[in-house]
């Protein structure tokens, strides 16, 4: 339901707002775990059509007086060059990546906790480069008895022999790029030290899936199991306010397992009786308000769950995921009642492909479709030819389509792409010479100064952002980044575009 609003953000953000103040009332000091993406969080802007992406950012710019923020990644995902799939970065650029875009939203970071430091060399390399620019950067080493010996833990050599990180406001936000970030050991040691100085200080955690006061089996929280299949993440009633309150919520298996733990320890670090019943009562996540069509919620929310499948699928391929995470992708499926081809770009796309079969010569390589989804509905498709991707064809139709432009009419001259093609085939020696979509929107936006046409396709580029697209073949570098700055939803089967096994 393209352009279909199921989500209220300016309700939300109210919502949101008033409860974390109100829950800055009751310590003081407040540390702030925010899961989940602090910016650019577009699962959730796919799953609750009408979701502003950067809605935490207009909170924090908000409250930006009275609140310091604390970023924190795991060195272990540094040295790894673990990478965020969405910008196709790793972990430590996102984090620098962070930095610049708070930084735009006039919000500075305080300091960077590196957690569970070993003196990694990447890690190390990191904090200088880091240093030399002026950033405060702390390092954390795994807490010496965690989780089992609550006494060390809780002690100078535990929580006590991590550095103190300097903080002056109310509220201190702790946030990272992606799960296992060392948040929650972040606000735990830097609780123990505030209570060991006589502050009043407590901790609360925003997070915006699963949510809380939706049906465990609705359509959204199924999309946040079906986001975190890799990490084998349940949703589950939360047995602790059940029991407490007489009310069920929804909660993820992490964070109800670790509940008994966490409040011994801040009863233990507080030397008092914790409010907290429950994981649920930890959180101050107001999502579930802010829906206000259930209908548009509940169909987006399937349709990220199908992405999911092809995102697993391809990543099973890759050799990046294991076949459990596939099929738990297929039991989701399965529950409600879907199938990959119930995402409306998939079969047109196949269409493609078999069409360029029908038209390609033997030896010509393998034969690729493409399609997407406009904002009004429309289908369009492109598939591969000696001379360009397929990602390259869908959106050069795709443009011309949104611009009015007859088929007849040449975006891009046959002269260019002759001379990239030899470019790419006699000059640099290329196994792969026909255009990539990053070749092909560098071609578009030179050929755009002298061809009218082509201006119009460039200035309607910026439509396709948020558009579904899918491809019968996993995108080659070129082409998946393009289509990563374009914004589109690109999903696609899980079958090489090359015979070839590097693509660079």
């Amino acid at each position: 339901m393209p352009g279909v609003i199921g989500f209220d953000s300016e309700k939300y953000l109210e919502e949101q707002t008033s409860a974390i103040l109100e829950r800055v009332g009751r310590f003081g000091k407040l540390y702030l775990e925010f899961g989940g993406k602090l910016l650019f969080d577009y699962h959730a802007a796919r799953v609750l059509p009408g979701f502003d992406p950067n809605v935490k950012m207009q909170l924090l710019r908000q409250l930006k007086d009275e609140t310091d923020v604390l970023l924190c990644i795991y060195a272990g995902d540094i040295e790894r060059k673990k990478v965020r799939a969405d910008f196709g970065i790793t972990y430590d650029s996102d984090a620098l990546k962070t930095i610049d875009d708070l930084a735009e939203w006039g919000v500075d970071v305080t300091a960077v906790v590196i957690t569970r430091y070993e003196d990694q060399p990447a890690a190390k390399a990191f904090k200088n480069r880091l240093e030399r620019r002026g950033v405060r950067v702390y390092t954390h080493r795994f807490t010496k008895g965690y989780p089992t010996d609550i006494d060390t833990v809780v002690s100078d050599e535990g929580y006590g022999a991590n550095v103190y990180v300097e903080t002056g406001s109310p509220i201190v936000v702790v946030t990272g790029p992606g799960p296992g970030s060392g948040k929650l050991a972040t606000c735990l040691s830097q609780l123990y030290h505030e209570h060991k100085r006589g502050v009043s200080a407590g901790y609360a955690k925003f997070e915006t899936f699963p949510i809380w006061n939706l049906p465990l089996k609705h359509p959204v929280n199924v999309a946040y199991e079906a986001a975190t299949a890799d990490l084998k993440d349940v949703n589950m009633i939360d047995h602790f306010h059940l029991e407490a309150y007489n009310e069920k919520t929804v909660n993820y298996n992490r964070d109800i397992e670790a509940f008994p733990l966490l409040k011994r320890i801040v009863e233990r670090i507080t030397e008092a009786p914790s409010f907290y019943r429950s994981p649920t009562d930890m959180g101050v996540n107001r999502a579930g308000f802010g829906i206000v069509e259930d209908d548009v919620v509940r169909e987006a929310a399937v349709q990220e769950v199908i992405r999911r499948y092809f995102r697993y699928t391809c990543e099973y391929a890759m050799g990046l995921t294991d076949k459990e995470t596939v099929q738990r992708l297929e039991l989701l499926m399965e529950d409600l009642g879907v199938k990959a081809e119930d995402r409306r770009v998939v079969e047109p796309a196949r269409e493609a492909a078999l069409e360029a079969q029908r038209r390609g010569k033997e030896g010509e390589g393998i034969f690729c479709g493409a399609a997407i989804e406009l904002r009004d509905g429309t289908i369009i498709t492109g598939k591969s030819s000696p001379l360009m991707h397929a990602a390259s064809s869908l959106i050069l139709n795709a443009t011309k389509h949104l611009s009015g432009i007859p088929d007849n009419i040449h975006l891009l001259p046959p002269t260019v792409i002759e001379s990239l093609s030899h470019l790419n085939k006699d000059v640099l020696n290329t196994k792969m010479v026909s255009l990539d979509l990053g070749e092909t929107l560098i071609a578009l936006s030179i050929s755009a100064a002298v061809n009218p046409a082509a201006q119009v396709a460039v200035e309607n580029l910026k439509d396709l952002n948020g558009c579904e697209v899918h491809m019968t073949h996993i995108p080659t570098p070129g082409d998946a980044a393009g289509l990563r700055k374009l914004g589109v939803n690109l999903t696609s089967d899980p079958d090489f575009a090359t015979k070839f096994f590097f693509a660079g």
